[in-house]
């Protein structure tokens, strides 16, 4: 068995979603407390390796569909470089290197293995079912994401503020529906449907989401921004000026999808768009100059 189709499985590439665990000890101001960055590195790990499972089992139940999808044909398991049969052996493995993982948590590996089976069991229905059900199946990937962060805070000891939690799950829904866009796309140009849940979406209904979900995520930031709970905590005034690039990486985002009409992949777009990735820099440069300077 070859190691690159391996690699392909489990999407090594699709890790930085988990660097979500990161943002409680950024925003908190111990992006210098070496304890912290090690308990971090551990809940990114434990999440990198049962995301890579979830992907196993993800493209073991969808191999026909993919089959059919222009791109994802070429995956591992849609291609036939990777028997089904293999691909469990695969599953099984990575959940015992997260659950493994978990345990170097020291006295926090009870909250994080249960943070970490609350989003396999999440998961492993939304392959199983729930993503047949439009709706459902992206609120299910945002929740994901909230937990991302929820193992960040509990492996640092950090109190969780309500608005990066909010925040955390709209971006989340923001990028999934425009995933589904592209989708139904795929739908309209090639008559081919990716996934059985896509008649149920279409253009005018995403686009109007997309538009919703960006407009509350935009103001929700700025009332973050703003809050006497934040600016005290901050000791800084001038918190909304970083809404400048959140403002800006979100219509970036909608004129790549509505525009570009290329929004398949989020983490794609992340590692290879140059203006969203400036806007990212950007954003955290000057947190990190109000937090810590």
């Amino acid at each position: 068995m070859k190691l690159i189709p391996v690699i392909k499985l489990v999407r090594p590439h699709q890790w930085v979603k988990n660097l979500f665990v990161f943002l409680p000890m950024f925003f908190n101001g111990a992006m210098f407390d070496y304890w912290c960055w090690q308990q971090a590195t551990i809940a990114f790990f434990a999440f990198s390796f049962i995301s890579s499972a979830i992907y196993c089992l993800n493209d073991i139940r969808d191999i026909d569909a993919d089959r059919k999808h222009p791109t994802k044909k070429t995956r591992p398991l849609a291609s036939g470089k990777i028997s089904i049969t293999f691909a469990y052996i695969i599953f099984a493995v990575l959940i015992i290197c997260s659950l493994f993982t978990c345990c170097l948590s020291g006295i926090y590996t009870g909250k994080i293995i249960s943070v970490v089976l609350l989003y396999l069991i999440a998961n492993v229905a939304y392959c199983l079912k729930l993503k047949q059900y439009a709706i459902i199946d992206v609120f299910i990937i945002s929740f994901g994401f909230v937990l991302r962060l929820i193992a960040g805070g509990y492996s640092c000891n950090i109190w969780l503020s309500p608005w990066i939690v909010s925040m955390t799950f709209l971006i989340a829904l923001f990028l999934a529906f425009a995933k589904r866009r592209d989708d139904v796309v795929i739908r309209q140009e090639t008559g081919k449907i990716t996934r059985k849940n896509i008649v149920r979406y279409n253009l005018e209904f995403l686009n109007q989401t997309l538009s919703i979900i960006g407009a509350i995520t935009i103001v929700c930031y700025i009332i973050y921004t703003v809050s006497p709970e934040v600016e005290a905590r901050m000791n800084s005034q001038y918190v909304y000026i970083t809404s400048i690039f959140v403002l800006a990486g979100i219509l970036r985002y909608l004129q790549i999808t509505i525009v570009d009409i290329h929004s398949g992949s989020p983490t794609k777009i992340m590692l290879h768009d140059r203006f969203i990735q400036i806007c990212l820099f950007l954003w955290a440069c000057l947190f990190a100059f109000i937090i810590y300077l």
